[in-house]
Order: structure tokens, then C-alpha cells, then sequence
């Protein structure tokens, strides 16, 4: 595994991938949707399954003495990798936001804890719906990523909308930090269950897929 997690980063990984993670600094955009922000790393691993399908990298690694499934795993620890650090990189410039616009954001969520935790559920659901949908045939990256990045989009609009419509979001979550701690670490911590869930079954279940392919 760590030899394939050698290969993702020096020849598979695509050369956008470390400037999308520069994009956490979208957070200190004024009255703005943060969860936009998380996108791009979603991007990236888009361009690097596209820019391995041009290039041939599934045939090349299979020619490599290791198991389909260690394949699919090195590629979604990856991807993890790339948002856990997205993830680690926008926290200096939220705890910034705050300072920097103590009013608050008029565009959504403000750039806090709840806003990380809605990140994690969005991740999840990027890695279910692109990495079953692109393991289920290698050779088509587009459509998994077009359903991948609606299922991204819906989510971003559910979330800022509650920011207006729905008294807890509205009274508690959308709130500079550190008001409503508790209620914060909550979403924070089911986020991040989500994202562990949605991600453990995503490797799972392209693992079985995978498999079946005749390569």
C-alpha cells in the first residue's frame, strides 16, 4: 500500500491538485458560500482519474504484482489524503474569516466548525457516488463525476439555505465561533461520522465492483 501511495503521488496525481488545495483561502472571500470552496478538491480527483484513463494508469499498475483491491484502496486513501489536508488548510483562514468579519456572512453558513462539519458530509457523499460510479467501469470518468458534483451543488444549497429558513441552523450554527459550541461539535462529529461511513462503504463496494472487470 505504501508503495502504491508512492506511485498516486509522483504519477498519477495531477498537477492541479496542489493548487486547489491553495483554494481554502476562498474562505476569506466576503459573503460568500463557503462549501464551495471543498469543491475543487473533488475536481482534482476528477482530473486524475480522467488524466490516468488518457494515460493508461489502471493497465500499468495492474502489470504491478498487487491485488484489484489494493488498487482501489491506494486511489480512495488518496483522495482522502487530499481532503483531509483541504480540510487542515482552511482552518487557519476560518479562524481569520472570523476575525476578519466579525458580522457574519450574509451568502450562508459562516466559516466555522458547523461549516467543517457539513464539508465532511459533503466528501462522503463525493467518494460514494464518484468512486462506485467510476470503479463500476474505468474507462467513462465523466458521468460519475457529473452526478458526483450534483450531488455536491444540492448539498451546498440545502445547507446555505438552512442558514435562512431553519431556526436551528439560522439561531445556533450560523453563528461566529465560539457561540453554540456544543451544538456545533455535534454537526462536527456527525460529519465526520458520515464522511467515515460514506467513504468505508465506497471502498467497499468499488472494491466489488472493480473486481468484476475483465482489464
Amino acid at each position: 500500500m505504501k508503495n502504491l501511495l508512492k506511485k498516486e503521488l509522483r504519477l498519477a496525481m495531477h498537477p492541479t491538485a496542489p493548487l486547489f488545495l491553495g483554494l481554502s483561502a476562498m474562505l476569506l472571500i466576503p459573503n460568500y458560500p463557503y462549501l464551495v470552496a471543498f469543491f475543487y478538491t473533488g475536481l482534482a480527483i476528477f482530473f486524475m482519474c480522467l488524466n490516468g484513463r488518457e494515460n493508461r494508469d489502471i493497465p500499468f499498475t495492474m502489470l504491478l504484482p498487487v491485488a484489484k483491491r489494493d488498487i482501489v484502496h491506494a486511489r480512495i486513501w488518496f483522495a482522502v489524503i487530499q481532503q483531509l489536508l483541504q480540510m487542515l488548510l482552511a482552518i487557519p483562514f476560518a479562524v481569520l474569516n472570523i476575525r476578519l468579519y466579525p458580522e457574519g456572512n450574509a451568502a450562508g453558513l459562516d466559516a466555522g466548525m458547523a461549516l467543517f462539519g457539513c464539508a465532511f458530509i459533503l466528501y462522503g457523499g463525493f467518494n460514494f457516488i464518484f468512486f462506485t460510479g467510476y470503479y463500476k467501469d474505468v474507462s467513462k470518468v465523466g458521468a460519475p463525476f457529473l452526478l458526483a458534483s450534483t450531488w455536491v451543488f444540492v448539498w451546498i444549497g440545502c445547507v446555505e439555505a438552512s442558514s435562512f429558513l431553519l431556526p436551528f441552523s439560522r439561531d445556533f450554527l450560523d453563528t461566529p465561533d465560539p457561540q453554540y459550541l456544543p451544538q456545533k461539535l455535534v454537526v462536527l462529529l456527525i460529519g465526520a461520522v458520515v464522511y467515515a461511513v460514506l467513504t468505508a462503504l465506497a471502498c467497499r463496494k468499488s472494491i466489488i465492483l472493480f473486481e468484476k472487470q475483465d482489464l
